[in-house]
């Protein structure tokens, strides 16, 4: 699923890391599961947990309801739906809602244009591979900061990055990275994807990246930055 901030393209580099010295019957847990493309490639048991209830809705009716969503929403249902949310189920709200530009949550509405991108039927098709992958994943709507985290689990948090384009919602930041250290001293193993961290974090891993979050335009700038992966120098 493409979604604002997603990882997909590193995943290939991150789980060996982070699932390296995982013992049978480990936890993993995602606090920021979002678009799932993390957390997909991840075999036993695993926790999938968000605080957008909508997107929520969407991966349980997906994944537990075999709700086949549509492969096709006008601009003139898009724009309903996204000014009159309480008369939608919440399942295909969320499912509208982040087929916008950049994974956004109703960020604009994403033409087809001249028939060169077919933008809804990829939707349609990248949700579609992901549901038999997530089969069995446990998920959970909540605060990161209300998880009741089983013993010595392995936690990947990718939280919205700070100075980074705003989410729904407003993101302490200060009080997440407390929070992390917090799991680090509980005997949690604990991840971060993030560009920069406190100094009492250390980086594991890095790569350069080039991103846009708008991808219906051909020529779109795009911003140079540096990937990193951290955990609490403890």
């Amino acid at each position: 699923m493409k979604y604002m901030g997603s990882k997909a393209r590193f995943a290939k580099d991150l789980l060996p890391i982070i699932l390296n010295d995982r013992k049978p019957n480990q936890i993993y847990l995602e606090p920021f599961a979002g678009g799932m493309n993390m957390i997909e490639s991840v075999e036993g048991f695993r926790i999938a947990n968000d605080q957008h209830e909508e997107l929520m809705a969407m991966w349980q009716a997906l994944i537990y309801e075999n709700w086949d969503p549509p492969q096709l929403v006008s601009e003139q249902e898009y724009k309903k739906i996204k000014y009159n949310q309480e008369d939608y189920p919440k399942h295909l709200v969320g499912y509208v809602g982040f087929n916008s530009f950049g994974g956004k949550w109703f960020a604009g509405y994403r033409r087809d244009k001249e028939g060169k991108r077919d933008y809804w039927g990829e939707h349609y098709r990248n949700i579609s591979k992901q549901v038999p992958k997530l089969e069995g994943v446990v998920l959970s709507c909540k605060s990161y900061l209300d998880l009741n985290i089983s013993k010595n689990s392995i936690i990947y948090c990718d939280p919205p990055y700070a100075a980074t384009t705003k989410y729904r919602n407003s993101f302490k930041h200060d009080e997440f990275w407390d929070w992390c250290r917090k799991q680090s001293n509980a005997g949690h193993q604990i991840f971060i994807s993030e560009y920069n961290a406190p100094k009492d974090f250390k980086c594991i891993w890095e790569k350069g990246s080039k991103t846009t979050f708008s991808w219906h335009a051909e020529n779109d700038s795009t911003k140079e930055s540096v990937e990193r992966l951290f955990v609490f120098k403890d």
